[in-house]
């Protein structure tokens, strides 16, 4: 297995798995409004999904030194290359960004991590991480990628634990958007807002809804109601 096939493996598993099926923040109780935005990039989303969603791209967590110093980083796990897109291609950092925002709990590691990479660098080479040969950034990565329980780490643990979770972030970032969808040959769902049978189908079969129906089962308003049904199978509502 080469390491683009092993790192697509995280995405499958563990905390990755874990992030990528993460909705909202654990313990978050928010009543769920029928009513369906219209807006062409979150159709699907309800007014108060959409209005829990845009608090979060409207904060900001991460200062532009914590940004370039992550971008990096991302890039150094999933760098691009002529044949595969990288981390930064599917704006990694912004899916991190947001995650730091829907999980408060990352956030003491991420921006600890963070800071460990520039104190590493300056000590070691005399500045900050982003601004290092990528030799030297990967020498300073070389000794926390992975935990090896035959070498003493206890002061480098929470390094270790760190580029492991910006790994699985990163992974799970790009495996979730359109191009990691795309390398991944997934034709499965996708969220969307079912307007009905398409009418080039319809006029293929000679048929047509009835305009009952419609009103019906194609009203994205009333896809929170539960369908009622007469003794005879007839939907009333």
């Amino acid at each position: 297995m080469d390491r683009r096939k092993s790192l697509k493996s995280i995405v499958f598993g563990g905390v990755a798995g874990g992030l990528a099926l993460h909705g909202c923040k654990p313990g978050t109780d928010t009543e769920i409004a029928p009513e369906v935005v219209e807006s062409s990039m979150v159709k699907w989303r309800t007014a108060s999904e959409n209005e829990l969603v845009q608090e979060l791209h409207d904060d900001q967590f991460f200062n532009k030194h914590e940004i370039e110093t992550l971008t990096v980083l991302c890039d150094l796990i999933l760098p691009s290359s002529e044949t595969y897109k990288g981390a930064s291609d599917a704006n990694v950092v912004d899916f991190i960004e947001f995650m730091a925002k829907d999980i408060p709990d990352l956030q003491l590691d991420l921006r600890g991590g963070l800071m460990w990479l520039d104190h590493e660098a300056n000590t070691q080479f005399n500045t900050n991480f982003d601004s290092l040969q990528e030799n030297q950034q990967k020498e300073i990565l070389d000794e926390i990628a992975y935990y090896d329980p035959e070498t003493p780490q206890k002061e480098r643990l929470f390094a270790v634990n760190f580029f492991s979770l910006v790994r699985n972030l990163t992974m799970t970032g790009f495996y979730t958007s359109k191009l990691g969808i795309e390398e991944l040959g997934y034709k499965g769902n996708s969220p969307n807002v079912w307007d009905g049978v398409p009418q080039d189908v319809l006029d293929q079969h000679g048929v047509a809804y009835d305009e009952e129906w419609l009103a019906k089962c194609v009203d994205q308003s009333k896809r929170n109601d539960i369908a009622q049904w007469d003794d005879e199978g007839n939907l009333l509502t």
